[in-house]
């Protein structure tokens, strides 16, 4: 049994690396600029680097896409012909329905289409995290071989049989989760001010929003858009979040307590109507990770983008716990800091009177308020171009805390999962 991984690019590797430590044999490839330096860090492994995806396609039996999903019917046009008899074929892209449709469209009536996508980045092994696998074309025979050779990455399986189920969930756990923390991160961007120096952002909820803003921007763009722009649930999502968010914002110009408060309360009895669920994250672990001065006193917030989450899930309908099969570690925290503000009475009180009164907070919410407008039209006119360099220029921003930021927050969302 040879497994084929075509893209061996940081998720490519990881794969590459836990399937030859189980003991299969690996071919890959990546685009040529690449080879020369793959096949000097592979050759140690014993992972045999190929010229192409044609010598890839032709000589395995499991035969991985590990591509940018802008670029998968591209790849597939180009190397499906290549592709061994009876193969299993399958992606790693994390919007199905662009790799789905290209799998049918080129590949040999005789292969097996078992895809999968792994819920975690690069930076985390797989060992432990959450792999979701679609039978979408298979016997039953080739379905078993499949999870046998995925059981490899020892992740937690979860078998979906619809990409179209999958795209659904991935858009409320992914895409919209994303574009909220991005939305902070262009927010303070355009404010000119990094969130560690202002004690508005000094508390346990706000560290993990700094933390997880910092791990969004210091991973690749290209993987952000391809979950918003190409999956065709996301863009109904945005714009509900970035709908609700309006309609919030104006009620807090307005201060008028009344409706801003209903909005509040009922969508917490939709989706916090569980009282007895136990807390996704813990406040001393929360209050630990910070990269504030620790001198800072911390200050009301407003906390406008998790109020906007949670009442836009309330106007979508949409249970996020229902949501936790297919959870990232971001959509974790997201929902955990939801979670953790909505069920302390106290500091919900808190927040509905910042954001209503406390003037001196008002323009950090105009701000996201412009942010979050600002993408869900770049993701609303479908500008994958405009998406990458908007990523860019918040990431610039923060270019010097990225690294420090992504450990920190790794070691964070290890201590939060426990």
């Amino acid at each position: 049994m040879c497994i084929g991984i075509i893209g061996l690019g940081d998720m490519g590797k990881l794969y590459a690396l836990a399937f030859k430590e189980a003991g299969y044999e690996v071919c890959g490839t990546d685009v040529p600029s690449r080879l020369l330096e793959l096949q000097e860090e592979l050759s140690s492994q014993k992972i045999e680097v190929l010229p192409d995806g044609h010598e890839v396609s032709r000589k395995s039996d499991f035969i991985i896409y590990a591509v940018e999903a802008e670029k998968i019917e591209e790849v597939v046009l180009q190397f499906a012909k290549s592709t061994k008899y009876g193969a299993i074929v399958g992606g790693q892209t994390s919007v199905k329905h662009p790799e789905i449709a290209a799998f049918e469209k080129y590949l040999p009536k005789d292969t097996h289409i078992i895809t999968s996508h792994s819920l975690h980045g690069p930076g985390f092994s797989a060992k432990g995290q959450t792999l979701v696998v679609i039978r979408h074309r298979a016997t039953h025979q080739a379905y078993q071989k499949a999870l046998k050779i995925y059981e490899a990455l020892q992740s937690n399986i979860i078998e979906m049989d619809d990409y179209k189920h999958h795209d659904k969930i991935v858009a409320d756990t992914q895409a919209v989760t994303h574009m909220g923390f991005e939305s902070m991160g262009s927010a303070w961007k355009n404010a000119g001010f990094y969130p560690w120096d202002n004690p508005v952002y000094a508390g346990g909820i706000d560290n993990v929003k700094v933390l997880t803003t910092l791990r969004i921007f210091s991973y690749k763009s290209h993987i952000y858009a391809g979950l918003a722009i190409l999956n065709p649930y996301a863009q109904k999502q945005v714009r509900e979040y970035a709908k609700t968010e309006s309609e919030l914002f104006a009620l807090m110009i307005a201060e008028n307590e009344t409706l801003f408060r209903d909005k509040i309360y009922k969508a917490k009895n939709f989706v916090f109507k569980n009282d007895d669920q136990s807390l996704l994250l813990n406040n001393e672990v929360m209050d630990a990770f910070s990269m504030a001065d620790k001198s800072h006193t911390r200050k009301p917030n407003s906390h406008l983008s998790i109020l906007s989450m949670v009442c836009a899930w309330h106007a979508m309908n949409v249970n996020p716990y229902d949501n936790l099969i297919c959870q990232t570690p971001p959509f974790r925290l997201r929902l955990g800091i939801a979670e953790y503000l909505f069920k302390d009475t106290e500091l919900l009180e808190e927040t509905i009177q910042a954001a209503l009164y406390d003037k001196s907070i008002r323009k950090d919410d105009l701000e996201f308020h412009t942010a979050v407008h600002e993408w869900a039209a770049i993701i609303g006119y479908g500008d994958m171009k405009g998406y990458k360099a908007h990523f860019e220029a918040a990431k610039s921003f923060f270019e010097g805390r990225l690294e420090k930021a992504r450990a920190l927050s790794a070691e964070m969302i290890s201590k939060l999962m426990d």
